[in-house]
């Protein structure tokens, strides 16, 4: 399953199978691109860590939305670079964000993308989805939320009530 960052203690236990997400408001994660150092211990006993979903707003201007997707970049490549497994949120708003929101991302990556609580009407949301199926061509993309009809690609739905199942699913199709 998924444990959400603000849900996240020490010596989890009965959670530590779980991947951490950061679908929920910025105010309630800031801290981890600020002071990576403090979170890094609660963070790194979990199974995995998705990279902050910092808004992408289409109301913010467009360096905003760069520095979003930065510091959401930068927090995934500090976790790796202490022996985190990380698996890159993507994010996105209307067309001009997709010359730079998938930037940072290898091709062929687990990605996460979230339709829980999806800030965009379903349409543009699949033409940012299907920009990134093609610009980064995901190994599987764990979607947060129920799933859109017209989604396509390697998918393992995270039900937002039903966590414990996802890992399970999630053991199989990395096998």
């Amino acid at each position: 399953g998924l444990i959400a960052c603000t849900n996240t203690i020490a010596n989890d236990e009965e959670y530590f199978d779980y991947g951490v997400h950061f679908f929920v408001d910025d105010y309630d994660f800031g801290c981890v691109y600020e002071y990576p150092e403090k979170t890094y211990p609660i963070y790194s006993q979990y199974r995995f860590c998705c990279t902050p979903d910092y808004s992408v707003y289409g109301e913010m201007p467009p360096w905003r939305q760069i520095e979003s997707i930065a510091h959401s970049r930068w927090c995934g490549a500090w976790w790796q670079e202490k022996g985190m497994t990380v698996f890159p949120t993507i994010s996105w708003d209307k067309y001009p964000s997709f010359d730079y929101c998938f930037e940072g991302v290898e091709c062929g990556s687990i990605v996460v993308v979230a339709t829980y609580a999806c800030r965009m009407e379903r349409a543009g949301f699949m033409r940012g989805y299907d920009a990134m199926l093609e610009r980064i061509q995901p190994e599987l993309v764990i979607c947060y939320g129920n799933l859109f009809s017209n989604m396509r690609g390697n998918i393992l739905p995270v039900s937002v009530c039903h966590p414990r199942q996802f890992h399970r699913e999630l053991k199989v199709r990395m096998r």
